[in-house]
């Protein structure tokens, strides 16, 4: 699978992350750090795109970067805290855009959201009208 990988700074996190994906065999491109606005929408637009499967996106708190890549049509950027809420973001919402903060999260619980991302292959069927519903 194909990430790309946005951010406003950089940090231990964001090491992680891309280090977890890039061990579980995934193709990453990490794009030039800039304002988190600009940023977020750059990993949406990839993603929308097809340039990229899915995207992954840091900023301080996570919030702004979330926003942001929320506003372009067709992703759905889950800020994650723990793994258990990535793997619901990709089974209930089908979350095509992972976001942590850069402040509150440390690199073993990157590692551990990462792995629990990627533990889901697809979207819950009982879900997908829902998921559906967000377009």
């Amino acid at each position: 699978m194909r990430f790309v990988v946005g951010s406003d700074d950089e940090g231990e996190v964001l090491d992680a992350a891309v280090d977890q994906l890039r061990r579980a065999g995934h193709d990453v491109e990490i794009f030039e750090r800039g304002q988190w606005p600009y940023v977020a929408s750059r990993v949406a637009r990839a993603v929308v795109s097809g340039e990229a499967d899915q995207g992954v996106l840091f900023c301080w708190t996570g919030t702004g970067t979330s926003m942001a890549a929320n506003r372009v049509p067709g992703v759905r950027a889950a800020l994650v805290w723990e793994p258990w809420i990535a793997e619901g973001a990709r089974r209930w919402n089908d979350a095509n855009v992972l976001v942590m903060s850069l402040k509150r999260t440390d690199p073993e619980t990157a590692r551990a959201i990462v792995d629990a991302w990627l533990s889901v292959e697809a979207p819950d069927p009982d879900e997908l009208e829902n998921i559906a519903q967000l377009d």
